[in-house]
């Protein structure tokens, strides 16, 4: 119930999904709810569906049929969708995405481009994030410089640059070791504790989903009817 109460910043409606012209059915209609503060975590084997579904929620991808709604406005009837990404989500992905030309401080600051902010308050900002995220001292160093678990920070922390109101975090240990693995999900964790930070997870990994204060299991494009945390409000 009190899941029930909080406001809704996230929602998939039937959405639906298919590639390579309906042959594959990626999503069949999925119903979704993600309120404010959440950390939800959709877990399901390869091609389950479950990074369609995040996409889907980030703007990243257009559904066949359904509707994507943040806030209660319809992401397909946006006039700037790149917009919308920009500044309400965050991304983190599992191949952490970083240019290789620029340093931690110089990837952090990428979001910000178009930002209003003058280039020193954007440095700043930057400098901020990584000490947050423990890389103070890895401020100038350049990705091929970092270890896997420090790449995946700075990703981390570049997501925060424009203080988005949703994580979306795509396999975010899938090529980290245990150690790394848990550093990462211990910084989520921490940003969605002290932030109240709204967070969805994807992983294959029931370790790392066991941070999530909520699970959701996909299966063949449809959230599993079995699965035992299903979204508020199904019966």
């Amino acid at each position: 119930m009190e899941e029930l109460s909080k406001p809704c910043l996230a929602e998939a409606i039937a959405v639906a999904r298919s590639y390579e012209n309906g042959r594959i059915r990626a999503l069949r209609g999925v119903d979704l709810r993600i309120a404010e503060g959440d950390f939800v975590a959709i877990t399901g084997s390869s091609g389950s569906g479950k990074t369609t579904l995040l996409q889907m929620l980030g703007g990243l991808d257009t559904p066949d049929s359904g509707e994507v709604m943040f806030r209660g406005q319809t992401l397909s009837k946006m006039r700037d969708l790149s917009s919308f990404r920009a500044r309400k989500v965050g991304f983190v992905f599992q191949s952490f995405h970083l240019l290789s030309t620029l340093t931690a401080c110089e990837n952090v600051q990428v979001p910000m481009v178009e930002s209003p902010l003058p280039t020193r308050e954007r440095e700043k900002r930057a400098i901020q994030l990584l000490e947050e995220v423990g890389l103070a001292e890895r401020i100038h160093h350049r990705p091929a410089e970092l270890s896997g678990g420090e790449r995946q920070r700075v990703a981390i922390a570049r997501s925060l640059a424009n203080e988005p109101d949703l994580l979306l975090a795509d396999e975010p240990t899938g090529n980290l070791d245990r150690q790394s693995t848990t550093m990462v999900m211990e910084l989520l964790s921490r940003i969605h504790r002290e932030n109240g930070m709204t967070l969805l997870l994807v992983t294959h990994d029931p370790s790392t989903a066991a941070y999530a204060h909520r699970q959701i299991r996909m299966s063949d494009g449809l959230i599993d009817p079995n699965d035992p945390d299903p979204p508020p409000g199904t019966p």
